[in-house]
């Protein structure tokens, strides 16, 4: 299975007994949308719903970080997914969240995990079948291992990571022109860091740009995506829509910084730039 599917290839393969499809949508308060409300209301024949902020570090300071790898494997078995299951996640949002699922799903030792190209709105499109039904119960087991090397905390910023930090999210909030969603962070971004919104990386019809394309958007941004850097964002969503790009274009060696901008910006201590 390849790392972005199709809408063909999805419903040729929609009955396959390995083959899991979540809906991994997710939206920021101000979208004023439910998520949840909206899976159960229309999604792909079969699929479950990743929930994006059930499966986080509830104990932590900021949002959506990783949880634990035991905690993982729990909320996973739960929704009837196998970590050697094919999995294909999807979404309904313009923050293209499944890119979210897809790393954490990889982090914690899925190995068969794709992207539906284009998501639910190019599902829709083609005139496949949608349905309220709720999913048959699955029996699964996922033993969770966090992956070493793939997720950086502030601490090892600070101390320095030696490779680009590439910032996913919009140029005002980069250049600290425009305001913080959040209260109590902080505007602006981390020094050197540059700044290739993840929206630059998908066409107007929700689907990833031609590799070649990916490239220009990278080089644009200075970045050389064929080389190791850290994606950070606003929260550690927005950012793993540039580790996905990166890998579509062949580099497997790129980290997340998981704190992202809500911590590093709500961190007096932390240097920071504008513009």
């Amino acid at each position: 299975m390849d790392d972005l599917v199709s809408v063909e290839w999805l419903a040729a393969n929609l009955r396959a007994a390995d083959l899991v499809v979540l809906d991994a949508s997710w939206h920021l308060p101000a979208a004023n949308r439910d998520p949840r409300q909206e899976y159960e209301a229309r999604h792909i024949p079969g699929a479950r719903f990743f929930d994006i902020d059930m499966l986080a570090d509830h104990d932590a300071a900021t949002s959506h970080m990783l949880p634990s790898a035991e905690a993982f494997g729990a909320g996973m078995e739960a929704l009837g997914v196998g970590r050697d299951d094919r999995i294909v996640v999807y979404d309904d949002s313009a923050l293209r969240t499944s890119a979210r699922a897809w790393f954490m799903l990889r982090h914690y030792g899925a190995r068969q995990v794709a992207i539906l190209d284009g998501g639910l709105a190019a599902w829709l499109a083609a005139g496949q079948p949608v349905t309220d039904a709720p999913p048959p119960g699955r029996p699964a087991r996922f033993a969770a291992t966090a992956q070493p090397g793939e997720v950086v905390t502030k601490r090892d910023l600070l101390q320095g990571v030696g490779v680009p930090v590439a910032d996913a999210r919009g140029p005002g909030r980069f250049a600290g022109s425009e305001p913080e969603p959040r209260p109590g962070v902080e505007p602006g971004h981390i020094p050197g860091a540059r700044n290739l919104p993840f929206s630059a990386l998908y066409g107007e019809d929700g689907r990833f740009r031609p590799v070649a394309e990916l490239r220009r958007a990278f080089a644009a941004a200075g970045i050389d995506p064929e080389r190791p850097f850290v994606a950070t964002c606003g929260s550690g969503v927005t950012a793993n829509s540039l580790i996905f790009a990166a890998r579509l274009i062949g580099n497997r060696d790129t980290r997340l910084y998981d704190g992202s901008w809500s911590e590093w910006g709500s961190d007096p201590q932390t240097p920071k730039e504008q513009g």
